[in-house]
């Protein structure tokens, strides 16, 4: 069964945030990583908010790691951060060791105040 991909392009004050719903595996990366191109790369902070995803995969999560190194470089990673409620997605990030990379919160909330 395919959930598709949606991804609602929004802001909390200054900073840009990226809602993703539904799958983001190697048929639907690619359009996530199009729509993440969209944004400048001076844009500030970026949140991926992904607590609507159903499903990650390896593919997804380069793209992720891609615009974390595009937005934060390697120097500020706290210009790019992920929102991951759903514990399967979670658990995604904490095996394969991005939490140790990448800024992942339960909540937009928290994500937006960090």
């Amino acid at each position: 069964m395919d959930a598709g991909l949606e991804v609602y392009p929004g802001e909390s004050g200054d900073v840009r945030v990226l809602r993703v719903a539904g799958d983001v595996d190697l048929a639907k990366a690619p359009e996530l990583r199009e729509r993440l191109a969209l944004i400048p790369a001076d844009s500030g902070t970026v949140i991926i908010d992904m607590s609507q995803v159903s499903f990650l995969d390896s593919t997804g999560l380069s793209v992720l790691v891609a615009s974390w190194k595009r937005f934060s470089g390697e120097d500020d990673h706290g210009k790019f951060r992920v929102v991951a409620s759903r514990p399967a997605i979670q658990r995604v990030f904490h095996v394969t060791g991005l939490t140790h990379v990448l800024r992942v919160f339960p909540t937009l909330e928290e994500a937006i105040k960090a």
